[in-house]
């Protein structure tokens, strides 16, 4: 980036060169509708979580009774006085019920990376989000007509659906947001992911309890419901970039398109796999992302089990106790992004130590916290308190790792999501196998320690590597040289500043800008 144009990004409201900002600019709307987005994402993925306690005949499958750890003998469990459902599904079907809706998440990641940086990423999110919700009202009747095996096809193509979802929301935050509003714009984003599963696990119990066509089938029809309304919504009123906005005001257009070196709007090269491919702030992303998702992966599917098996909690308070580190790492996040920006913005701290300050908090936290709540023994409150607090801090990832692919390359962002995003999925799922294995009939404390102690390690060592070899500077092989013509046309246009711009906004292509800067390749 240009002196001028770090200028004009980190400059105060008061430079008359940025437009006087108010939450009803247009990239407010778009992250707005990004965020909605992201929490609809995260209810159709949960949603089936709470809906297959209601749906399954436990009675008809009880084989004796449930192991629980006597160390925390004092505990009185309560019994779930809760109505048996209509199926007979063993744990082991259950398990590839609720697993068949990540098979088609995880596998359709990098295609959709590739297609949205060719094609542009809008429609594939929109309409991949329509298909999602759309195939939500086929679930109960395919559970009552088809089956284990129609309901996991049904699932499979939700998955294949949500696909999109991370990448492509990568590749728009990308074409929209400064690089000096990332960490806020970007953490508002994906804190939809925790928004959407503290809605998702209440209202779902709600609803298969109260509501109506048998209690279950509910969840999925007022989930479709509000899904399709969001996708269709969001197809008709967000637009690819601020360049294809019929409606944006032309400052904050000017504004955006200078602070991205006009990456939105001049043509970019093909993806440069083997750069990419040899490149270690790349992997320091891909590690990080990694080592999350396993950590994650260990708190999310195993502490209801934690304080149910060891810590004795009652089945009707788990739900909500576990969801109260949720609801600390969405708070956390929101707060710990405002003061990235600030650091970024103030030049207090560059980019890449902002990025790696902020993830070390996101990181080394719940991993320092797991190790500590391993110890904690039967003192319930203290270890909530410990698992809470961890947790909430590792909302500092949305400002670290998570958002770094957009500091590396703004042009091929989208796809590296896709990448560390395809394989962190598959890094989480070995997180409740691990588990599983390890505790296997014995839920003591000593093999729930083991498990602890493993997910802590992975956050610390995943957390350090980042740390030595991540990077917030943008790499060579984005081909920065491509937006470094706009500079000399907006000073050989005079006092007309926004002749050049405009003139790309109409739609049509910029030849002087891309002729001069593909002879220099």
């Amino acid at each position: 980036m240009s002196a001028s144009k770090e200028a004009i990004c980190s400059s105060s409201e008061k430079d008359p060169e940025k437009p006087q900002l108010g939450w009803a600019t247009t990239r407010y709307f778009v992250t707005f509708m990004l965020f909605l987005g992201m929490a609809n994402a995260y209810v159709m993925r949960t949603n089936m979580s709470v809906a297959i306690v209601a749906m399954v005949n436990h009675t008809a499958i009880q084989k004796g009774e449930e192991i629980l750890d006597d160390e925390c003998g004092d505990r009185e469990l309560e019994v779930d006085n809760g109505e048996d459902g209509e199926f007979a599904w063993s744990s082991s079907v259950q398990g590839y019920i609720l697993s068949s809706f990540f098979y088609g998440y995880v596998i359709t990641q990098i295609p959709f990376g590739i297609l949205a940086k060719k094609y542009g990423a809008l429609r594939f999110l929109g309409w991949g989000m329509l298909i999602n919700s759309v195939f939500a009202f086929l679930v109960p009747v395919a559970a009552r007509e088809g089956g284990v095996y129609g309901l996991c096809a049904i699932r499979f193509i939700q998955g294949l659906g949500e696909g999109p979802i991370v990448p492509c929301t990568h590749a728009l935050l990308a074409k929209w947001i400064p690089p000096n509003e990332r960490s806020r714009m970007g953490a508002a984003v994906y804190a939809g992911a925790q928004f959407g599963t503290i809605i998702s696990m209440p209202l779902s119990g709600l609803l298969a309890e109260y509501g109506f066509s048998g209690g279950w089938p509910s969840i999925f029809y007022v989930f479709g419901v509000v899904g399709t309304v969001w996708s269709i919504a969001f197809l008709i009123f967000v637009y690819e970039d601020p360049s294809a906005h019929p409606r944006i005001d032309e400052r904050e257009k000017r504004y955006i398109n200078d602070c991205l070196w006009g990456t939105d709007v001049i043509k970019s090269p093909p993806i440069p796999f083997k750069a990419i491919m040899k490149s270690l702030p790349f992997y320091a992303i891909l590690f990080a992302h990694m080592g999350h998702n396993y950590g994650y992966e260990t708190l999310m599917t195993e502490l209801p089990t934690y304080m149910k098996q060891v810590l004795r909690f009652s089945l009707k308070s788990n739900g909500l106790l576990s969801s109260l580190p949720y609801l600390a790492m969405w708070l956390f996040s929101m707060f710990i992004s405002v003061i990235a920006d600030w650091l970024i913005s103030s030049n207090r701290f560059s980019l890449t130590a902002t990025r790696k300050i902020i993830n070390s908090i996101g990181q080394y936290g719940p991993g320092l916290a797991l190790i500590a709540a391993s110890y904690t023994g039967c003192d319930r409150a203290l270890t909530l308190a410990i698992l809470t607090i961890g947790v909430g801090l590792n909302g500092g990832i949305y400002s670290g790792f998570k958002i770094n692919h957009l500091d590396l390359t703004p042009r091929f962002a989208g796809f590296l999501m896709a990448i560390t995003n395809c394989l962190a999925n598959l890094a989480g799922l070995l997180a409740p196998i691990a588990a599983g294995n390890l505790i296997n009939d014995k839920p003591t404390m000593g093999q729930w320690q083991i498990v602890f102690f493993i997910a802590a390690f992975v956050y610390i060592i995943c957390g350090t590597f980042y740390n030595i070899f991540g990077s917030g500077e943008r790499q060579f092989w984005d081909n920065p040289d491509n937006d470094e013509q706009k500079p000399s046309l907006e000073s050989n246009s005079g006092t007309n500043h926004e002749t050049p711009i405009g003139r790309l906004s109409n739609g049509n292509s910029a030849p002087l800008a891309i002729t001069s800067s593909e002879s220099r390749q």
